[in-house]
């Protein structure tokens, strides 16, 4: 595949559109592959991303496990994935000197735990290859008029979906996703730092359930079981305007079980206070928390009645706060909507409507939980379109 003559125009420097652009031109070596980034620079939020270390995919090799972490887009990767996912890019990046390691909960990350590292590989990779690079030039699908191809990589962008949709693409309505909650409640607030290792979190009146570590903050909640609850119940979220009710089990366990635990502290250690015996791996002012709620705080086991045994059960494994808002995560902002994906040939990424225009990462109605995966779709449909875009061309 030689490309003599044509000419490719990427829209959008960041993680997609270079790592497409390099990809097409290792494809394509006598071709013109040109990329417009609108800013001054190039891969922003691969600098930023992982607290400037950049979490560039997971450690997950199972392409039928690897979609559960996509709330939109699941079914759709899944033969991408057979074809670019995370062991590809680890051995991409290997290729090129770039090593990673991968910590306890499986994220992935250049092992200079640099950022830098990554955007060095991609911007050296690009000028060796030939890659043309225009900033602060804000490209538009008028392009489709006067390049062979155009690949359309501009990420969350109001302004691109609009003009997408003026081209006679479908987009879907973009809500935000991966949020920390805002709890009205000042007492909880006042726990500002405490971690759980495994809470299970639902939102009542929906079926959004999940579990894992969470995070009390003195706006509310985060943590890992939080920011799942967000993507996969982003459009959920967004029409109840981020008012719910959040109940969450903070122990992990059933309310029988739990009351009849109590009930036998109660016979076993009736002289100890409650304040000093916590059967339970929470911290201490998370117990003190949960028992003034029951108003056990100062009383020792003897004294507990039935009603308020029943009381610190339910605050322990169904206890339910008042979601009032949300926050963005960090610099994870991550949206939910983009492009309809039923209108995408994802053997190729071309669109069905509009011929030689291609598509990925985020401009896409893709996202991911956090942990790497909304960069590991980002490298997967690049890869996949500069291979649709290689095979028609040289046709």
């Amino acid at each position: 595949m030689h490309g003599k003559g044509k000419r490719i125009a990427v829209i959008g420097g960041g993680a997609a559109g270079m790592f497409g652009a390099i990809r097409l031109a290792e494809l394509l070596p006598e071709a013109e592959v040109i990329v417009f980034e609108k800013s001054k620079n190039l891969l922003s939020k691969v600098k930023v991303s992982g607290g400037g270390r950049c979490n560039v995919t997971h450690a997950c090799f199972e392409p039928k496990e690897l979609v559960k972490f996509y709330p939109r887009g699941s079914k759709e990767l899944l033969s991408p994935f057979f074809s670019f996912q995370p062991s590809n890019m680890i051995y991409w990046l290997l290729d090129r000197g770039v090593e990673t390691h991968t910590e306890e909960d499986g994220r992935m990350f250049p092992s200079t735990n640099k950022s830098q590292t990554i955007i060095d590989c991609f911007l050296n990779e690009a000028e060796k290859l030939g890659v043309q690079i225009k900033t602060e030039y804000a490209a538009d699908l008028s392009f489709l008029q006067s390049y062979d191809a155009v690949l359309m990589t501009a990420g969350s962008s109001e302004l691109v979906w609009k003009d997408l949709e003026e081209h006679g693409v479908p987009c879907v309505p973009r809500v935000p996703s991966l949020f920390t909650f805002h709890i009205n409640d000042k007492s909880l607030h006042e726990l500002s730092g405490i971690s759980v290792p495994q809470a299970q979190l639902e939102i009542r009146d929906t079926k959004i359930k999940t579990n894992g570590p969470m995070l009390i903050t003195h706006w509310g909640l985060s943590g890992p079981a939080v920011l799942k609850a967000s993507a996969f119940g982003a459009l959920a979220l967004a029409e109840k305007n981020y008012e719910a009710t959040v109940r969450i089990n903070w122990i992990n366990q059933n309310f029988n079980d739990t009351l009849d635990e109590l009930k036998d502290l109660r016979e076993s250690h009736p002289k100890k206070m409650c304040v000093t015996f916590n059967p339970y791996q929470l911290s201490s002012r998370l117990w003190n928390w949960h028992l003034q709620r029951a108003d056990l705080f100062l009383k020792d086991w003897a004294n507990s009645s039935n009603k308020s045994l029943e009381i610190l059960a339910e605050s322990l494994v169904r206890c339910d706060l008042p979601m009032t808002g949300k926050s963005t995560f960090k610099e994870e902002f991550v949206t939910a909507g983009g492009v309809d994906l039923k209108h995408v040939n994802f053997q190729t990424m071309e669109h069905k409507l509009v011929p030689n225009l291609y598509f990925a990462g985020e401009v896409l109605n893709i996202d991911a939980v956090t942990g790497g995966y909304n960069f590991q779709a980002a490298w997967t449909t690049a890869w996949i379109a500069a291979q649709g875009i290689a095979d028609k061309l040289a046709e």
